[in-house]
C-alpha cells in the first residue's frame, strides 16, 4: 500500500474526505515556501500539493500565476521543489507534486522521477499531459513506486473517463469545472455530476478541484469527494500574510469542513 492509499485509507476510517492544499514551491521565495508548506501539514491537510511556477500556464489562474511570478522572479529553480517536497513530507504530510510537463522533460524525466522520490514525493499530476503520450512517466513512476495522477473533467467522455482512470495511482484529480483555478462563490452541480460518472468506471479515489476556498464549500464538496483540493485560496491567504497566521487560520477552517460533511 503506498502513502498516498494510506492518506485515504485512513480519511475513510475517520468518516471523511482528505483536504489536498496546493501552494507553488518557491513562493513568495524559498525559505517562506519551505516554512508554508510544513504550516498546511500542521494545521490539516493531509497531502501538500506542491506546485511548479511555471511561464506559460495553460490552467492556472490569476492568483496562482501572480505567484508563480513571484517565485519565479525570487529566484525559483526546479531543484528547489524537492526541497519543497522534503519539507511537507518531514512535516508529515504526503507531497505530491503538480506541474505541467515541459520543465519535467527538459529536466529528464527518470532523472526527475528519481529525485522526486527520494525528497519522499509520492506522485505526479500533471495537467497537459494525457495518459495516451504517458508512456516515459508511466514507466518511469512505476520504478520509483509514484503515483502519475490525471485529470477528468466535465467534458470527458465515459471512454475518456475509463481510459484515464486506469493509468492513475493514488487518486484521480476530477477538475469540477471547465477553465482555469481559482476561487468562486459556489461550487457548482457539474462537480458531483462527474464524480459520479468517474465513480462508474474506477473504485480509486476521487479528489476535486478548482473553486473550494472555504470550509462551508469544503465541508459541501466532502459529502460526495474522497478529497477535497484548495488552492488558489491558500495562495490568496499566504501572500496576504506572509507571516502564515492566514494559511494556518484558513486551513484549519478547511480541514473542519471536511469533517463536518
Amino acid at each position: 500500500m503506498s502513502t498516498l492509499d494510506d492518506v485515504f485509507a485512513r480519511s475513510r476510517a475517520e468518516g471523511r474526505a482528505a483536504l489536498v492544499g496546493y501552494l507553488p514551491a518557491g513562493y513568495p521565495d524559498l525559505p517562506t515556501s519551505l516554512e508554508a508548506v510544513r504550516t498546511l501539514a500542521e494545521h490539516g491537510c493531509d497531502v501538500v500539493e506542491v506546485g511548479v511556477p511555471y511561464t506559460d500556464p495553460l490552467m492556472d489562474g490569476p492568483v496562482v500565476e501572480r505567484a508563480a511570478s513571484t517565485a519565479l522572479r525570487a529566484g525559483f529553480r526546479l531543484s528547489h521543489v524537492f526541497e519543497v517536497v522534503a519539507a511537507a513530507r518531514a512535516a508529515g504530510a504526503v507531497p505530491v507534486v503538480m506541474t505541467y510537463w515541459n520543465p519535467v522533460l527538459r529536466y529528464g524525466v527518470e532523472r526527475f522521477a528519481a529525485d522526486l522520490a527520494a525528497a519522499g514525493g509520492a506522485g505526479l499530476i500533471t495537467p497537459d499531459l494525457i495518459p495516451d503520450e504517458a508512456q516515459d512517466w508511466l514507466t518511469a513512476a512505476d520504478a520509483h513506486g509514484l503515483a502519475p495522477v490525471f485529470l477528468v473533467a466535465p467534458s470527458s467522455t465515459p471512454q475518456r473517463l475509463r481510459s484515464t482512470t486506469q493509468a492513475c495511482r493514488g487518486f484521480v484529480y476530477v477538475a469540477s469545472t471547465m477553465g482555469v483555478t481559482g476561487v468562486r462563490a459556489s461550487v457548482g452541480d457539474a462537480a458531483q455530476s462527474l464524480v459520479a460518472r468517474t465513480r462508474e468506471v474506477t473504485d480509486l479515489p476521487l479528489c476535486v478541484g478548482l473553486g473550494v476556498s472555504t470550509g462551508e464549500q469544503a465541508a459541501e464538496v466532502a459529502g460526495f469527494a474522497d478529497g477535497v483540493i484548495v488552492g488558489s485560496a491558500l495562495v490568496r491567504a499566504l501572500g496576504e500574510d506572509t507571516s502564515l497566521g492566514r494559511l494556518a487560520e484558513l486551513t484549519d477552517e478547511l480541514a473542519a469542513g471536511v469533517r463536518r460533511a
